[in-house]
């Protein structure tokens, strides 16, 4: 499977790409966990099969101290023991808000109480944005075929200061 288009070498998807950053900027600066933030990623890329965000988030993760135990484990965080309660919160809602086709109503009320349990209003606003950010992100990636490998941590960090 080859890269069907390169994103990164047009101009209209180039200044998307900026803007695309700035709102990835804004929640990385926001008060949700950066941990939370790569493993909340890491799994909406799985579910979506996103190599290139795989790729992306699993090595920035690891560059930010993750180990590779739980990296390994976030697919089937369900059946482990490495996760805190406010990350598998973080997690459910990950994985509902990206599964809006499997369930009528979304995200659960039960799932929405977990995390609000866990998380206060910006966090929580935070997490959100970046469960639509992430999945924005998967979508461009797997249509052009944008294929995992390559990426290396902070690689697009100055590009778009």
């Amino acid at each position: 499977m080859d890269t069907r288009f390169n994103l990164f070498d047009n101009e209209i998807a180039g200044r998307f790409a900026k803007r695309f950053a700035g709102a990835g900027l804004l929640i990385q600066q926001s008060p949700l966990p950066k941990s939370t933030q790569e493993l909340v990623s890491l799994r909406a890329s799985q579910i979506n099969g996103c190599g290139w965000c795989i790729d992306m988030h699993t090595k920035e993760a690891a560059a930010a101290g993750e180990t590779a135990v739980r990296l390994n484990l976030v697919a089937a965080w369900r059946e482990s023991t490495v996760f805190t309660e406010a990350e598998r919160a973080a997690l459910a809602l990950t994985e509902e808000g990206t599964r809006l086709a499997d369930a009528h109503e979304g995200v659960s009320d039960e799932t929405w109480a977990q995390a609000r349990k866990h998380y206060n209003d910006d966090q929580i606003a935070s997490l959100v944005c970046l469960v639509a950010l992430i999945n924005a992100a998967n979508r461009l990636a797997v249509i052009v075929h944008q294929r995992g490998g390559s990426y290396e941590p902070g690689m697009f960090a100055a590009a778009f200061d």
